[in-house]
């Protein structure tokens, strides 16, 4: 009977637990103004950049392929620590640093993603700790000096016939998110990512992610691999050999352990070889590492 009423007494107090931690982050959709979704101690939101027509060539860039910016939330105690990238014009980039520094944000990169995109877009990525509703005003005060929608997030139209993504779901030897034209997929990192002291898990940008887009019978295709340094020459050689060109190469953070390089890529051509070039890149991840444990 004791045991019985203790385990009853667990359940409510943790259903208490979460129920309080859906209330912290109700907080800061508040702020934002924007729904989110919550992983465990961790809350993330999207802003896509509806309001751009932005394209590769002749290719539009859709906003869930490469122009949606997030931000990330992590609980520390009665802390939270926030961290993301957001997608912006050239113009808009000295507003939305200076408004950031203002608040007490950490800048940790400024660069391209894409290569001759028109209009040029730059990605800005942060970090910051502290009172959770003060960094979520921090960041809507940033993204309010750019053009940024705000608002509730535009209705999507789904294509008539829905893309057929199971040859590249067998490719990869996994299922991924589909959405409109769009598919994704992530593939985490193995080992643990910290970060002064503290992990920064997957859901907070440390897994490779793909992302394709259906245009007529072919497909774009643009993400970033997370890559420990041995690691970046053999997926650039495996993407080149396979017609997919490399974009950039560089940090998103500061401290983090191990030290990770984030590779971009692009590419446009039928669905199933592009996913056969991003799987043959896929396979040279953690290589080195299997091939010491095989030593050993």
């Amino acid at each position: 009977m004791k045991r019985i009423i203790f385990v009853t007494i667990l359940l409510i107090c943790s259903s208490s637990f979460v129920h309080a931690a859906q209330r912290d982050w109700q907080g800061v959709e508040t702020a934002l103004g924007r729904k989110g979704a919550v992983q465990g101690d961790m809350f993330k939101v999207a802003f896509p950049r509806t309001d751009l027509s932005v394209k590769m060539g002749e290719v539009p860039v859709e906003p869930g392929l490469a122009l949606t910016s997030w931000i990330g939330f992590k609980t520390m105690g009665k802390r939270a620590m926030v961290m993301g990238d957001l997608v912006l014009l050239e113009t808009e980039v000295g507003p939305v640093m200076a408004k950031l520094v203002a608040e007490g944000m950490k800048i940790t990169a400024l660069h391209n993603h894409l290569i001759g995109t028109t209009p040029a877009v730059l990605y800005l990525h942060f970090s910051g700790k502290g009172d959770t509703a003060k960094l979520a005003g921090a960041m809507r005060a940033a993204l309010s000096v750019s053009a940024t929608p705000l608002g509730p997030p535009a209705t999507e139209v789904s294509p008539a016939v829905p893309p057929d993504w199971s040859k590249v779901e067998a490719i990869f030897g996994k299922s991924g998110t589909k959405k409109g034209n769009l598919f994704q997929v992530g593939f985490p990192r193995k080992e643990k990512i910290i970060e002064k002291g503290m992990e920064v898990p997957p859901y907070l940008g440390m897994a490779t992610g793909i992302n394709l887009q259906m245009v007529g019978d072919k497909a774009a295709t643009t993400g970033d691999f997370v890559l420990i340094g041995s690691e970046v020459n053999p997926v650039v050689k495996a993407l080149v050999d396979h017609g997919i060109a490399v974009t950039a190469v560089h940090s998103h953070m500061l401290f983090e352990t191990p030290r990770l390089f984030f590779l971009h890529f692009w590419g446009y051509d039928q669905p199933e070889k592009l996913a056969s070039g991003l799987k043959a890149a896929l396979d040279e991840v953690g290589k080195e590492r299997g091939a010491a444990k095989e030593k050993h």
